[in-house]
């Protein structure tokens, strides 16, 4: 059973038979909401249990949401504590291509993906 919350647009849900938890990101990422994705993440990167930032429902991203995700992970592999992103939206894609990421393998080496269920 998923107990689920549900703040600024974004969603998470704990799964008690798997220690992680799941973040959903809200459609703007973008520099005029970028300070309640941060405190979302923040929240969410405070459990003690892997991280799943779900990308899909992005909408509006820049450099700032680029950043943010790029500090996340790089602060959950310093501090041995997976962060994945899934499900990357178009919209974020179109601005990692942008912000200098020019191939998929460019992508992955930086922002680590949850793939087809792994």
């Amino acid at each position: 059973m998923y107990r689920n919350f549900a703040r600024a647009g974004a969603a998470m849900a704990l799964n008690p038979t798997e220690p992680k938890w799941s973040l959903r990101l809200p459609a703007d990422c973008s520099i005029a909401a970028i300070r309640s994705v941060y405190d979302l993440i923040r929240e969410a990167f405070g459990r003690e249990q892997r991280l799943e930032i779900d990308c899909s429902r992005v909408d509006k991203a820049d450099v700032t949401s680029i950043q943010l995700l790029l500090s996340t992970a790089k602060t959950g592999e310093a501090q041995g504590r997976p962060v994945v992103l899934t499900a990357f939206s178009q919209s974020l894609r179109n601005t990692l291509r942008r912000a200098g990421f020019a191939s998929e393998a460019m992508i992955e080496q930086h922002f680590p993906q949850k793939k087809d269920g792994t």
